[in-house]
């Protein structure tokens, strides 16, 4: 198997070609509808499409892996990324024409296959990130690496896409769905239910971190559900409650008085489902407000080694010290046309809005 530089060399020409060909975004609305009408047809048609607009995807990424300033195009973890990219780019131009059920099946194996070779490309792209950041002056990094935030946004909102696509198409062939279920989306989903389950999840990661956990207070009609993936709602609350926490603990932890509880509130409007996380945790000031959404920034202790890339099956990582919670966040939120906003009273506490989009008509954004 061509690996590295051979491989690069021998799909250079072809990477070029397709990265300029056309994207096509779909919605939320109609992967629901596409996927409720779940025959044989639509799944060679959903494979058919994939087989053309995934290599078009990952071509974009590579070119743009080897055009990073700073030299961190020639750093080992972001080069074993590139490669990744480029053996899943291979995989795919070089499956036949897809026309029939038996095609369409090894087809699903085929990208089921490349979305587990994907699974640590954040906490691996990630410590190439670091790496550089170690070696140049601080001064520096603080002002001058927009570029790589830029970059980056692009790069993991592209991943969203390409692994809720494959994600997708691949839970369509499931023979048992959960009730309401098509595919990764719950069309019954209630936000209020994922919040307990976030929640539950965070805490108990607070109480293995601090031996205690603030209580968390959820208000809202458990009765409420909209279209929406679980997983995505999931990782964005999950994200947000445990930056709480950890926040109000450390806070509390030389004080006599009980830990203030984490409130969440869950609205839902005409447009919007929008989700509050409300703590007493002391707030950032609003030098730190800035960097929040950056990839460079962190105030956990930073794992710089590989053995600390470990991803589930799923690829979900935890990502505490890499500062890449919030901005992740942030683009899970902006995939189906939400957005995440954090409101910070410095002595006091800290606000996050989820907003996430109740209509499902917003085309998914094409970096």
């Amino acid at each position: 198997m061509a690996t590295g530089e051979a491989l690069r060399r021998g799909l250079g020409d072809e990477v070029q070609r397709w990265a300029a060909m056309k994207r096509v975004g779909v919605t939320l609305r109609y992967m629901t509808e596409f996927g409720s009408r779940c025959k044989q047809k639509n799944l060679l048609i959903s494979a058919q499409f994939l087989h053309k607009q995934l290599p078009i995807r990952l071509a974009r990424r590579v070119i743009e892996l080897e055009r990073l300033p700073f030299g961190l195009s020639q750093k080992h973890p972001v080069l074993k990324v590139r490669d990744w990219y480029l053996e899943s780019f291979r995989d795919l131009r070089s499956f036949k024409e897809i026309k029939t059920v038996e095609d369409e099946v090894a087809f699903m194996q085929q990208i089921k296959a490349i979305k587990r070779r994907h699974n640590n490309v954040v906490p691996t792209l990630a410590l190439g990130v670091q790496q550089l950041k170690k070696e140049l002056d601080p001064k520096f990094f603080s002002s001058d690496l927009e570029e790589i935030n830029q970059f980056l946004d692009r790069f993991y909102l592209s991943r969203i896409g390409i692994r809720m696509l494959i994600g997708q198409h691949v839970a369509l062939h499931d023979s048992d769905p959960e009730p309401g279920c098509i595919g990764l989306i719950n069309t019954k989903l209630s936000p209020v239910q994922v919040a307990r389950v976030a929640s539950e999840d965070a805490r108990s990661i607070c109480m293995r971190e601090y031996g205690s956990a603030p209580e968390v207070n959820i208000y809202g009609d458990p009765g409420f559900t909209f279209p929406y993936v679980a997983s995505h709602l999931h990782l964005m609350i999950f994200e947000l409650v445990k930056n709480s926490l950890r926040a109000v603990q450390e806070r509390c932890m030389d004080s006599d008085k009980d830990a203030p509880p984490i409130r969440i509130i869950v609205a839902d409007g005409l447009e919007d489902v929008t989700i509050k996380i409300s703590d007493e945790g002391g707030g950032i000031p609003r030098s730190g407000l800035t960097k929040m959404f950056t990839y460079l920034y962190s105030t956990a202790k930073n794992p710089l080694d590989e053995d600390y890339l470990v991803a589930d099956p799923e690829g979900a990582v935890n990502m505490a010290g890499y500062g890449y919670g919030l901005p992740i966040s942030r683009l899970y939120a902006r995939y189906f046309g939400g957005d995440l906003q954090i409101i910070s009273m410095e002595g006091y506490g800290t606000d996050a809005y989820l907003h996430l989009s109740r209509l499902g008509d917003s085309e998914e954004p094409l970096p």
